[in-house]
């Protein structure tokens, strides 16, 4: 159990968080949710005790042992994997080898035995003996093979490499587990056992995550960072996203009826406070209208783009033929022999990890690319868009941001361009700054822009959520599943690809799979398709 009283942290004399008081439970899994820079990696290592606070304080019972995700993946080089996992629990770990250096004393004194024979009960105490099974057993679950075992860190690659840290977090059934990104650079088939684990852990767990697939697997209540304060909800993140939305309806809503009555009153107060016979009932009128207070809605600080992708015209039954593409890139042929029909109804998902395959096939329907063999037709109602995964000549540019906009919209009024700005929050001075000088989140948000305002029926779009936070995911997610024309797409975020796609290819060693189904039917039809597919946060610019 970890008690926060009247917690605040602040930098530069501002207020990540201020008052906090919480309280978090055995048998609870704790989602901390919160804006871009509002503080939620702070927040974990205020209660991991790596941050003090400016003021308050983080109580947890001395008997309770806490268990950290490392984020240092070079910090065990020399050590073995199985050594690597056990330092997890940090006093087993140390009485293992105390006990070690004894036995291996040529001079064994009876003091030495005296020793042993504590540190064997304290090793007994917490389970020594099948520490070694354990930390074996958590590695097979997240798919690291016996076979590393007993290798040094320094050998693994870094994929293993943040799997065993994992393992190393959870290794001893910690009373309290705190967890940074766990599902970053992780296959779904470790995901799934990690939700699993996590699902039936009966002790505290509080975990930063991008996910949100993962947090309405595994959160039983959420910690949102709001307001400089920490607000606990029950439920997972879908729960509170919903529930936040339904909140804020039910307030405006409730204010449009009082907005009704005062109009009422009014009305009748002018109409009649001239009246003799009337004006009675308009002072009471009057004084109905005085006790009427509309409710101040305080919507949350996280803004919430408008994502509508709306076409100029409707598309017919020819979309796109591809016919035999194939394209060698560096000796290495990426494209072999595909071809595929697109139907009018399509929303397909490019998945698995081979993100050059994705890109070069993307780039060649786009036309920035030729093929080295074979064609591809456009329909002629069709008209595309495309969302590049590296955007960095789109933005080789001075042009400012309006203008930069202008060039892909038949309305070339400044006022119509500026609102497409708008709907992606920035602010009205913001259309003259410069393309060049934008944050990755900001060029994204742009490209997402020139999507809306091109008006297209086809959207090509190659991982688009890169450098945004969970709320314009959402949107983004809200908008794709709206969009009523054809998209091509590639994205890491799970949920946005099981509630967009209809269909699903993915391309392995050249060779196109391509099935009509939804990724989680996709998934648990194909096993290898699962240890394909890494969950990865990479490419987010802001600070959590």
């Amino acid at each position: 159990m970890i008690t926060v009283s009247d917690v605040s942290v602040g930098f530069s004399g501002q207020d990540l968080f201020s008052h906090v008081n919480l309280l978090f439970t055995p048998g609870n899994c704790y989602g901390v949710i919160g804006a871009n820079g509002a503080g939620k990696s702070t927040f974990l290592k205020v209660l991991s005790g790596e941050l003090e606070p400016t003021k308050g304080d983080v109580s947890i019972d001395p008997k309770c042992r806490m268990s950290v995700l490392k984020q240092d993946h070079f910090a065990y080089e020399e050590f073995t994997v199985l050594d690597t996992i056990m330092q997890g629990n940090q006093r087993l770990y140390d009485v293992m080898k105390q006990k070690d250096e004894l036995y291996a004393k040529p001079d064994f004194s009876e003091e030495d035995g005296h020793l042993a024979a504590e540190l064997e009960a304290e090793f007994a105490e917490m389970n020594g003996w099948e520490a070694e099974s354990d930390a074996a057993t958590l590695l097979n679950g997240l798919g690291v093979d016996t076979e590393y075992h007993y290798n040094l860190m320094k050998d693994l690659n870094g994929s293993l490499k943040v799997k065993v840290l994992l393992a190393q977090a959870l290794f001893g059934n910690p009373d309290i587990l705190l967890l940074d990104e766990p599902t970053n650079h992780l296959d779904l088939d470790a995901i799934e056992w990690l939700e699993e684990f996590l699902i039936n852990f009966d002790n505290t767990v509080i975990v930063v995550s991008h996910d949100r697939y993962f947090l309405n697997k595994v959160c039983t209540q959420i910690a949102d960072i709001d307001y400089a304060k920490i607000q606990l909800y029950a439920g997972n993140y879908d729960f509170w996203y919903e529930s936040s939305q339904l909140i804020v309806k039910q307030m405006k809503e409730a204010n449009r009826k009082k907005e009704e009555k005062i109009k009422e009153l009014q009305d009748f107060i002018q109409r009649f406070s001239a009246n003799a016979s009337k004006s009675k009932q308009a002072t009471s009128r009057k004084r109905a209208l005085e006790k009427i207070e509309l409710d101040e809605i305080r919507p949350s600080s996280r803004k919430y783009p408008y994502i509508d992708f709306r076409p100029n015209r409707e598309i017919g039954n020819e979309v796109l033929t591809v016919e035999h593409l194939s394209k060698t890139i560096d000796g290495v042929k990426v494209l072999d022999d595909i071809s595929f029909v697109v139907g009018r109804e399509d929303k397909i998902a490019f998945v698995g990890s081979n993100g050059l395959a994705k890109t070069t096939l993307f780039q060649i329907l786009a036309g920035q690319m030729e093929p080295d063999e074979g064609s591809y037709k456009w329909g002629i109602t069709t008209s595309q868009s495309y969302f590049p995964k590296d955007n960095t000549k789109d933005f080789d540019s001075d042009d400012a941001i309006v203008d930069w906009l202008t060039q892909y919209s038949d309305n070339k009024d400044a006022t119509y361009v500026r609102q497409f700005l708008g709907r992606m929050l920035f602010p009205g001075d913001a259309g003259v700054k410069k393309v060049r000088v934008l944050s990755g989140g900001e060029k994204v948000r742009v490209m997402l822009s020139k999507l809306m305002i091109s008006g297209a029926n086809v959207l090509i779009v190659d991982e688009p959520t890169d450098h945004l936070d969970m709320e314009s995911i959402t949107a983004l997610n809200n908008g794709l599943i709206k969009f009523p024309g054809v998209l091509l797409f590639s994205s890491r975020d799970h949920q946005v690809v099981q509630t967009t796609a209809n269909r699903i290819m993915e391309i392995v060693n050249g060779k196109l799979i391509d099935k009509i189904t939804t990724y989680d039917e996709y998934l648990e039809n194909d096993e290898m398709a699962r240890k394909r597919a890494v969950y990865t946060t990479d490419g987010m610019d802001a600070d959590n």
